[in-house]
């Protein structure tokens, strides 16, 4: 007689046939959506004309919308600002939640306790905007790149699942390590980060889309809008229709009108989705060894 639980029953037909239906369907409603934006970024006047607003058939397809949108350089400087802040801030971020999650794993380390209660205490407490501003503009960080990453450098969450990772490593090694000679930042270095790639790299992936797509802080601490990064461009111009090429048009007269509003909307949202895009599917096999291990055995 067999006893298996259901779950681990040979699938019928019908149920291999859902399964596939159920996921195709997920796939495409994920997909459309990105379909639609990067086809309306590549279509005419006429197209998005005649389609009454986003393109669902490709008919007329041009590059002008991109470049008109990097025609006038508020766009590409927005873009380089962008990558800047988020190449330092997650390499600053992963840094010091690698560090304060590796001495927070050590149970003997000092000040063990009260240090742990403090960064879980922002789980449920936070300073609020205004205290921070008024921090931010006392260290004299109003109009610099770094208040766009100081205030965020770390996150209590990030923090804890990196912190579980670390204590799931058997204390057996690192104890040998230390009867080797070896000190905390050799053991930390030689030892614990590289049984840990899954985690480092999913937290490394949190940090970065993080930085890519904040713009609130830059709303706050930037006055300059020669340093505003790429999400508050996107906000400015879809929400309050800023000009992007002020003094100049790089585009063809001759060949036509101005690319559409919705054209280089659509554009811009699809050059702040390409480097997630590109990203995520190298980093998306650590997910479930890095966090769900994490986060669950810890």
């Amino acid at each position: 007689m067999n006893n298996r639980p259901t779950w681990q029953e040979r699938p019928t037909l019908f149920g291999l046939t859902l399964k596939g239906f159920t996921l195709t369907l997920i796939v495409l409603v994920m997909i459309y959506p990105i379909y639609v934006v990067i086809l309306t970024s590549l279509s005419t006047a006429s197209a998005v004309t005649a389609a009454g607003g986003l393109v669902t058939l490709p008919t007329d397809l041009s590059l002008d919308a991109y470049r008109e949108l990097f025609g006038g350089g508020v766009v590409t400087r927005a873009v380089l600002v962008s990558t800047g802040v988020t190449l330092v801030g997650t390499a600053v971020s992963l840094g010091l939640t690698i560090l304060a999650a590796y001495g927070l794993s050590r149970t003997n380390s000092l000040f063990h306790r009260p240090l742990l209660f403090l960064f879980l205490l922002t789980f449920l407490f936070t300073p609020g905007m205004i205290p921070t501003y008024l921090m931010v503009r006392e260290l004299g960080l109003i109009d610099s790149y770094w208040s766009l990453i100081l205030p965020s450098a770390i996150s209590a969450f990030n923090l804890v699942v990196m912190r579980a990772f670390f204590m799931n490593i058997p204390g057996e090694v690192i104890d040998s390590a230390r009867i080797d000679g070896a000190g905390d930042f050799r053991i930390l270095g030689r030892i614990v980060l590289p049984m840990s790639k899954g985690v480092t790299a999913v937290i490394g992936l949190f940090y970065a889309v993080g930085y890519w797509n904040a713009f609130f802080n830059a709303v706050l601490y930037i006055n300059d809008n020669s340093k505003w990064p790429l999400q508050l461009i996107l906000r400015q111009y879809v929400q309050q229709g800023m000009d992007l090429v002020p003094n100049t048009r790089t585009y063809d007269s001759a060949a036509g009108a101005l690319p559409p509003n919705l054209a280089i909307k659509m554009a811009i949202i699809v050059v702040a989705l390409i480097p997630v895009l590109i990203i995520y599917p190298f980093v998306q096999k650590h997910f479930t060894k890095g966090v769900i291990i994490g986060a669950v055995k810890g």
